[in-house]
């Protein structure tokens, strides 16, 4: 009962569609109609207003964050669980079809939630690969990779299984991406194509 319980809670708090809710709220119509149709704060950014995006990212981040860290309270033997059922929960909310963002915040607030060293080093991935290129989808995808292996390489052994299925998600989720990628024609933050 304590996984199923970890499970809903990661599920519930991942699933709260904030980039769809704040562009709303600030007049912006529905975010999944622009860029690549995603909720995340890389779409959002879309809409011309870096406060929304910077507010998506802060918000998707706490979502991943709480749900690690309050289930790490409760059920600590299942706080990985709650971390990979939080990111299915913004990829996959219920409450909007079951199309939401890549993961990619929320994948950092998880890290953040399980210690703050693993969230340290997915953070430093993550904004050196987009410093370097300014390509999010880029510096999303190094961080999910470097992930699993920072869990590992940090201690936190009964997480690993759980972590490597999160960077599995959000690489897939980025597939196109990937392909852009590999092609030389993935645009940059401040581009005009999907992402």
């Amino acid at each position: 009962m304590h996984s199923l319980a970890a499970a809903i809670l990661g599920y519930l708090l991942g699933s709260i569609p904030f980039g769809l809710l704040l562009t709303r709220m600030a007049g912006m119509g529905d975010v999944r109609n622009i860029g690549s149709g995603s909720t995340g704060a890389t779409n959002v950014l879309r809409t011309g207003r870096k406060g929304l995006a910077a507010a998506t990212v802060l918000l998707d981040l706490a979502k991943g964050f709480v749900a690690v860290l309050l289930a790490g309270i409760w059920w600590p033997e299942f706080s990985g669980l709650a971390a990979l059922m939080a990111v299915i929960g913004h990829c996959f909310p219920v409450w909007i079809g079951f199309k939401g963002g890549k993961g990619a915040a929320t994948a950092a607030g998880a890290c953040f939630g399980l210690g703050w060293p693993v969230g340290l080093v997915y953070g430093v991935i993550w904004l050196t690969m987009f410093g370097l290129t300014r390509i999010s989808s880029l510096g999303s995808l190094s961080a999910a990779v470097a992930a699993p292996i920072a869990v590992f390489a940090l201690g936190y052994d009964a997480a690993l299984p759980y972590f490597i299925a999160i960077a599995a998600v959000v690489i897939w989720l980025h597939r196109s991406n990937i392909v852009r990628l590999a092609n030389g024609t993935e645009p940059k933050v401040g581009g005009s194509k999907n992402a």
